[in-house]
């Protein structure tokens, strides 16, 4: 296989004109740990911008940090840290899940588009991306957005970029929203709820006037025994984690303090509420985050990995029904509204059922972890409506025709 490594814009331009006089497509890469999820591309070249990795201007006081997009995001997220800020949106590190080394990318951060807890609060990664410079399927550079938040003329077409897999164009450079770190994080616990009274209690709290950052739920797992960062919290009864209810509240100490008490009171039908503060809270946060649960070294780490996203309302029928139908088990975050499913190994990865269940809620659900045959014979993407389907290839076809940039990675039948 062919690795072009880049060093700048006007390389990225050479090779992918390059590609479109030879016909043949690129698969993009930062450090390729998002290369599992997806399908495999029809390629033999790949394009490697790890080479575009510096910080081009971060100014704190602006809120606004521009990077290369091959900026380690460990690397871009102790910068930010140092000056007590960070990426509101919670970008989710995929490494655990997939079992790679936690190589991840700033570009590979914004092209998956996966968002963490705060998403119900915060937006998603596109909802923080300000600007881009990029090379499209033509060979073309070009350049969308800016690097202040009120900027939106004509198309916003960065926006379009977030969660597009790496098939519109190649990033070189973002411009990103950073936002303060709150100074205190408490998240209140309820126990032994089942997941339809779980739903209840998230709804109460988002519904609440306590400004709840994260709500989730873990249900009673005979799989979750030992996941790092639950620690103690998970509570171990008879061989199986019992179910836990976590909400989170943040911003200045007396603030969350004085809201949590004020949430516990509210939830008191559920339950009494237990506290956890600032470096036990924001380890429980990390772990649902990355879906630690179901890590590729634990319990369950050869089984595929669905995420799904519905209505917050539909949440608990869909993750029950599917658990109790497959044996597997769920975690819920957004209060309901994503849901992580690890169900037993199965050629088909049982996508019939989700994609029927997801189907009938309103939702889509993406297959994040699989083998390689599970992933040639399933669509890792929800199929799209024929409507929508038709307007993503217009959009598609308006940046890439000849279908170069990572041909073949968002459905099975392309290249």
């Amino acid at each position: 296989m062919d690795t072009l490594k880049v060093r700048d814009a006007k390389d990225v331009e050479e090779v992918v004109r390059a590609a479109i006089a030879s016909e043949q497509p690129l698969e993009i890469i930062g450090h390729g740990g998002k290369r599992g999820i997806g399908h495999a591309m029809a390629t033999n070249a790949v394009l490697d911008v790890s080479a575009l990795n510096a910080v081009t201007a971060y100014e704190p006081n602006e809120l606004i940090i521009t990077l290369q997009a091959g900026a380690p995001l460990a690397d871009v997220l102790a910068l930010i840290d140092a000056k007590n800020q960070q990426f509101a949106f919670e970008p989710v590190n995929t490494a655990p899940l997939l079992g790679t080394p936690a190589t991840g990318t700033i570009g590979g951060m914004i092209a998956a588009g996966l968002a963490g807890p705060r998403r119900i609060r915060a937006g998603g990664a596109r909802d923080h991306l300000l600007g881009a410079h990029a090379v499209s399927g033509f060979g073309d550079s070009f350049k969308t957005g800016g690097k202040v938040v009120k900027n939106v003329t004509g198309y916003d077409l960065c926006k379009l970029l977030a969660g597009s897999w790496g098939t519109l164009s190649v990033m070189t450079e973002v411009t990103l929203k950073v936002m303060p770190k709150p100074e205190a994080e408490r998240t209140l616990l309820l126990r032994g709820l089942d997941d339809a009274t779980a739903n209840k209690a998230m709804t109460a709290a988002l519904g609440s006037p306590f400004d709840v950052s994260a709500a989730a739920h873990l249900p009673k797992s005979a799989f979750r025994a030992a996941t790092e960062g639950l620690g103690d919290i998970a509570g171990q009864g008879e061989g199986e984690a019992e179910a836990l209810t976590v909400l989170r509240l943040e911003g200045i100490t007396a603030s969350a303090a004085h809201r949590a008490g004020s949430l516990r009171q509210l939830l008191a039908p559920f339950g009494t509420a237990t506290l956890i503060e600032d470096v036990a809270s924001a380890a429980l946060w990390t772990a649902i985050r990355d879906v630690l649960p179901f890590a590729a070294s634990g319990a369950v780490g050869a089984w595929p990995v669905w995420r799904i996203v519905c209505p917050p309302a539909s949440g608990a029928a869909l993750g029950t029904q599917l658990a109790r139908e497959t044996g597997g088990d769920v975690i819920y975050d957004w209060g309901g509204g994503l849901i992580w499913a690890a169900l037993p190994p199965k050629p088909d990865a049982h996508a019939p059922a989700v994609r029927a269940r997801a189907n009938a809620a309103g939702g889509h659900a993406t297959l994040i972890r699989a083998t390689d045959d599970v992933r040639r014979e399933v669509d890792v993407f929800h199929p799209q409506a024929p409507g929508i389907a038709a307007l993503s290839e217009r959009v598609r076809a308006s940046f890439d025709p000849k279908i170069i940039l990572n041909r073949g990675r968002l459905t099975r039948s392309a290249g």
